[in-house]
């Protein structure tokens, strides 16, 4: 059962394992660094260790691009928003991903693959100038290491309810776990962990969602019980979503346009973390294919997210209620701690840990990609050796991972870390995917409109952000406001370009070969015709068509 916490624990919540459970978790951690020192010798270049030599097949990269999205967001945030916004959340998969992963397959990974580039920032520097570059890269790196923390700050959260050790000390801990395999083995390392921890994830939380709804008599009887305890908007995403409706989640424009374009599309194609394993794919197809490999399990990844923190409000007395000590952020946890039995458990822990490592390990190993790439050789040390840029790689691995110490505790005041993602998405990925797709879609949009227009997005999110901090302005909740706050940084961003672009002249033809729709790269290699399975346009199709199945069934079946 839980136990409450004593002095020093974290949200009320100490898991108790057995020796078998901590003894499947020991067994996990001793995989994970063997597979960094199996791929130690394999990283002979900057770009083996940083794109993994452009060699993995699609399925790898595909999982492992889903598997690297399924850390502290995912698990802690998407569970925590599950309890306290009910099936609304679901917006975040079927609006909020499954479309955005298929545009990146079909239409943008053609000009990051074919381009040649290493890295998002790159391609601004290509498409714009050097100022759009730096500033790219500078906001990237802080925001993954934001990121990572939040990862950093969950994994030490649980290693402290599982031993009873100080948070300080776990957050160390859990950092120098993270910081050897990437360090070792560079993305590679990450990716072919991440597709490990994809199916421990699995293991782990689907008996968990199994032995809830037994409990719990049903996903029908669920249903029923929260319709008569919530409301009817708890157990259907749409109802109350009308403008000045009483759906916390957000009105039905802030979700499709805020929600379904703007947040999704920026974090989605413009993230690097993400975007770097689909550019370590073996070629064009395989990269294409990548998101929307990832795209057919994350639509039912709400079912161990979700459905489990809609339980939760059920089977966890004084879930997220106010003066409890178990925050909406412990739905989960409190769960497994519950209801798994010994060995069920320690796969569950274990997909727990998995998560949260992934988190980090993918914004770590982006954040030391652009660094090195797009900071240190560019600007700081340029035209040195490949072997010394491979040194500069491992070293900036090891100065992220402390910074990621420090912004750890970024996170704790936040009951759900999924509000605390949100913004980040709104200030970091919204303004330059306004700059990316109107300058890849326009061919003389001016150079220096990428700078500008990259700084007008962030100030134009981040002041939303404060007016309704200071009570300015009203928004039914924290995630309704990250929906306006994206429709802001998008509205100034693309102000700002349109304005700039006209008395400069456009970058040449020959500059914008492979970076911009309708001029094709120089020297394109064709590929031969996929079958229909791995044909990009057809699969995404497909994925597309089964997000609408999902929201009949939710909304209308049950």
């Amino acid at each position: 059962m839980i136990a409450l916490a004593q002095a020093g624990e974290v949200g009320g919540l100490r898991l108790e394992l057995s020796p078998v459970d901590l003894a499947l978790l020991f067994l996990f951690f001793v995989w994970v660094i063997g597979i960094g020192f199996a791929l130690k010798r394999a990283m002979n270049s900057s770009l083996d260790f940083f794109l993994a030599g452009r060699s993995l097949p699609a399925w790898i990269t595909g999982l492992a691009f889903i598997s690297a999205n399924l850390g502290a967001l995912e698990i802690l945030g998407q569970s925590a928003s599950g309890a306290q916004y009910g099936a609304a959340t679901a917006h975040y998969y079927w609006i909020g991903a499954i479309p955005a992963m298929v545009f990146l397959g079909i239409v943008m990974m053609p000009f990051y693959y074919g381009s040649k580039v290493r890295s998002v920032p790159e391609f601004m520097r290509l498409r714009y100038d050097k100022k759009a570059h730096l500033l790219n890269a500078i906001v990237f790196v802080a925001g993954s290491l934001l990121i990572a923390g939040v990862n950093l700050f969950a994994l030490s959260t649980v290693i402290e309810a599982l031993l009873g050790i100080p948070q300080v000390v776990a957050i160390v801990v859990s950092a120098a776990f993270v910081l050897t395999y990437i360090t070792l083995g560079g993305v590679t390392s990450a990716i072919y962990t991440e597709v490990l921890q994809f199916f421990v994830i699995l293991a782990g939380l689907i008996p968990l969602v199994i032995v809830a709804l037994v409990d719990v008599g049903g996903i029908g009887e669920l249903w029923n019980r929260l319709r008569d305890t919530q409301g009817e908007q708890y157990v259907n995403s749409w109802v109350g979503t009308s403008v000045g409706g009483t759906n916390t989640f957000g009105d039905w424009f802030a979700i499709i346009a805020g929600l379904g374009f703007v947040l999704s599309f920026g974090y989605w194609t413009t993230n690097f973390a993400e975007v770097q394993r689909a550019m370590s794919a073996k070629n064009t197809n395989a990269a294409r294919m990548t998101p929307i490999i990832g795209a057919y399990p994350k639509i039912f990844i709400p079912l161990i997210t979700i459905l489990p923190g809609m339980a939760a409000v059920l089977l966890i007395p004084g879930l997220g209620q106010e003066g409890s000590e178990l925050t909406y952020n412990n739905a989960l946890p409190a769960l497994m701690d519950k209801y798994l039995p010994t060995g069920v458990l320690g796969i569950a822990v274990t997909g727990l840990v998995a998560a949260f490592m992934a988190g980090m390990a993918a914004n770590v190993s982006a954040f030391n990609a652009v660094f090195t790439y797009d900071i240190w050789q560019d600007y700081v040390r340029p035209g040195r050796p490949d072997s010394y840029y491979l040194k500069v790689g491992r070293w900036t691995t090891v100065i992220g991972v402390v910074i990621g110490i420090g912004t750890a505790f970024f996170a704790a005041g936040f009951s759900n870390i999924s509000n605390y993602f949100q913004v980040l998405f709104g200030w970091l990925n919204v303004p330059l995917f306004t700059v990316f797709i109107i300058g890849m879609f326009w061919k003389r949009t001016a150079p220096r409109a990428g700078f500008w227009g990259l700084l007008a997005g962030t100030v134009g999110a981040a002041g939303v952000y404060a007016l309704y901090q200071g009570g300015l302005l009203s928004f039914r909740s924290d995630t309704h406001e990250s929906m306006w706050g994206g429709l802001a940084g998008l509205a100034c961003a693309a102000v700002v370009v349109f304005a700039l672009t006209p008395g400069q002249a456009p970058k040449s033809r020959d500059q914008l070969a492979g970076l911009v729709y309708g001029i094709p790269a120089h020297d394109v290699v064709v590929e031969a015709k996929p079958a229909w399975y791995r044909n990009p346009v057809i699969m995404g199709v497909g994925v597309l068509i089964l997000s609408v199945v999902w929201y009949l069934i939710v909304d209308v079946i049950l």
